[in-house]
């Protein structure tokens, strides 16, 4: 269940990856199949191909990319890898404890 989310930031986000930007979007979100977990970063792009390559250089894979028919597919990033990913991107202010 996601929560925490700002219609301005989830529009931004969408924005920039209209924009073929590689886009950050970090919320709120509960599952069970992951309970130590409390918030996940989307990272999208329009830009297939750029997308997997900026995952790759993380050790993330094409296929773990959530494929999305509306135009805003996207890596989802949680926790250990999540906070290792946002340090090295320079995202310090989307770390949410």
């Amino acid at each position: 269940m996601a929560f925490g989310i700002k219609r301005k930031d989830l529009e931004e986000w969408k924005c920039r990856i209209d924009a073929g930007e590689i886009a950050f979007l970090t919320h709120y979100w509960l599952d069970d199949r992951f309970p130590d977990c409390k918030t996940v970063t989307k990272v999208g792009c329009k830009d297939l191909d750029r997308l997997a390559k900026w995952g790759q250089q993380y050790g993330l894979k094409r296929e773990w990319i959530d494929l999305r028919k509306d135009g805003y597919s996207h890596f989802d990033l949680l926790g250990e890898k999540q906070k290792q990913i946002l340090a090295a991107e320079g995202i310090h202010e989307k770390l949410i404890t």
